[in-house]
């Protein structure tokens, strides 16, 4: 190949890439002078949360056939699961659908000789203190007496202890255990890792079994391999059902669908009845002032004042805390007041607030 034709072929390349350049620039010009859309998600016309949720009831199953067989496939391996349990493992079940009823049914037709404890984890807040107390007051039934311990006992204890107590408990009858049910131990009460761990150290008591289920593709890395293999001890199992989330979905608002008040309500109340009686003492001062003051948020240090005079709160911090709580939980936001200071405000309708404070008191 001689020198001319390698120059020719320099400029053809050099033409393509000027070519390209020049389409390249014409399409962005282009595109720059099409007109764009002025339209907003908030221009939405969104049906109220209520009435969808209604509509999502009356909608008619289909494939029944098919899923009732999918159905007895599963309760064919009642036993199966039953011995998993017996040998020392625990369940945890997935698939497409809500598994609460499948677990449900599989608890009051094989677990009939043990005692059975129940934890809905698609709530927003679980007391797992309360959960190890039952816990441990089922097998104080079963223990030698020389280990009985009162309810009061119990009650003082700390988690720690508690579960102290559940792994060194002494049962007469070695095969004997209490089955603990948590439907979606991914839900958004039990999801952190200081929950998790608790957990796992709960299933890894000799006389504790679990049944548990999980729908967030992300769960399992909840778990390190120790929690997984050795704690939880899984026998996983595959068992879409197709059902729908009735239950678990309550709790978490719908797409395209603004909050109707009757919803609030009792989502709010659902929340505060799980708190202590100062925290919702505190939610009703708050909500009192709002209701005589709907335009102003209340000052922090004014709650303060008036929590403190009620001996609803010993201090600053004190009442910091259920102030957290509540944020956590959406109850209360804080908004700037013109004069500069904090102000606490119930993202709730004065209508809406008197029905919360009917529902709690």
């Amino acid at each position: 190949m001689n020198n001319n034709e390698n120059w020719e072929e320099e400029e053809e390349d050099e033409e393509e890439d000027l070519e390209f350049s020049r389409n390249y620039f014409l399409a962005k010009e282009v595109q720059s002078t099409v007109k764009k859309s002025k339209r907003k998600i908030t221009d939405i016309d969104v049906v109220d949360e209520q009435e969808l949720r209604e509509a999502a009831l009356h909608i008619q199953p289909k494939h029944e056939n098919e899923i009732a067989r999918l159905m007895d496939s599963y309760a064919a391996m009642y036993p199966e699961w039953l011995l998993s349990l017996s040998c020392g493992f625990a369940l945890l079940m997935y698939g497409f659908g809500s598994k609460k009823a499948l677990i449900e049914d599989f608890a009051s037709k094989t677990l009939t000789e043990y005692s059975v404890v129940v934890i809905n984890g698609y709530l927003q807040t679980i007391n797992l203190k309360q959960v190890l107390i039952t816990l441990a007051e089922l097998l104080c039934d079963q223990v030698k007496a020389k280990r009985k311990v009162s309810s009061r006992q119990l009650n003082s204890q700390s988690i720690e202890d508690l579960l102290t107590f559940l792994y060194e408990v002494e049962v007469e009858d070695k095969d004997c255990f209490v089955c603990v049910v948590i439907h979606n131990i991914d839900g958004p009460g039990l999801r952190d890792s200081e929950t998790q761990q608790y957990l796992a150290r709960l299933a890894s008591c000799t006389h504790i079994r679990m049944v548990a289920s999980i729908d967030h593709v992300n769960a399992p890395l909840f778990w390190d391999k120790n929690m997984a293999h050795t704690q939880f001890n899984w026998c996983w199992h595959h068992v879409p059902t197709f059902a729908p989330y009735k239950v678990e979905g309550m709790f978490y608002p719908l797409i395209l669908a603004h909050g109707s008040a009757s919803q609030s309500v009792k989502t709010a109340s659902i929340v505060l009845q799980s708190l202590t009686p100062n925290a919702q003492s505190v939610f009703k001062v708050l909500a009192e002032y709002q209701i005589s003051h709907p335009d102003e948020g209340m000052p922090i240090s004014d709650l303060y004042s008036v929590c403190r005079e009620r001996f609803l709160v010993s201090s600053q911090v004190t009442l910091n805390s259920h102030l957290t709580e509540f944020k956590d939980h959406e109850l209360v936001k804080t908004k700037r007041h013109s004069d500069g200071q904090d102000c606490l405000h119930i993202p709730l309708t004065t209508e809406a607030l008197q029905k919360v404070l009917l529902e709690i008191s």
